[in-house]
């Protein structure tokens, strides 16, 4: 004769069912996420970017470390000699190359912290999602910071009279005067206001 089902067999899918009623009727609290973003926390790790020194110059100056601190293989730098005529950073070497796969980065930090120059720091923005895996590869371009007030888009020759340690010990503060870019951007600003 079979064993007849215990009390226990018949009200535990009851029991389950319960639970599921009980927060069906429950008042919770919703994210507005579209419309309302809640904001990150200050030392949030989101997108990355590249910075520049006060005059426009790149900080990045090719040296791979953050692709060899990468756990997730999601940086590929390539590095290219500066010339004189054509300067990107005040270095000898700067990244002609910049890539990171957002499809394998798992915005740990490392990269940045191996960074010796400062160049790549990670920002708040945390909308990375896309529709197919090659937009989420971000190049040099979408990841350089904008110019602001002073800087001169690279390429550029060094402020005059200064070397790539002024840069570091903080000496310049904006680009050179007399710089061809740096009086048409002057220009530029008058004819704005």
């Amino acid at each position: 004769m079979p064993d007849e089902p215990s009390e226990k067999s018949i009200l535990g899918p009851a029991a389950g069912f319960g639970v599921t009623f009980k927060a069906m009727f429950k008042k919770r609290l919703t994210e507005q996420y579209p419309e309302y973003k809640k904001p990150t926390a200050p030392r949030f790790h989101g997108r990355h970017q590249l910075n520049r020194h006060p005059d426009g110059l790149e900080k990045c100056v090719g040296c791979e470390l953050c692709a060899w601190a990468c756990p997730a293989d999601a940086i590929y730098v390539e590095g290219a000699d500066n010339r004189d005529e054509e300067r990107y950073s005040p270095g000898e070497r700067y990244g002609a190359v910049y890539q990171i796969n957002y499809a394998r980065c798992i915005l740990c930090g490392l990269c940045v912290e191996a960074c010796p120059t400062r160049a790549l720091t990670m920002t708040n923005e945390y909308e990375l999602a896309d529709s197919s895996r090659q937009d989420l590869i971000f190049t040099k371009e979408q990841l350089l910071v904008g110019l602001s007030e002073g800087m001169v888009d690279s390429p550029h020759s060094i402020f005059p009279g200064a070397d790539e340690g002024a840069y570091y010990r903080g000496e310049i503060t904006g680009a050179a005067p007399g710089t061809v870019r740096q009086e048409r951007h002057e220009r530029e600003r008058e004819e704005q206001s």
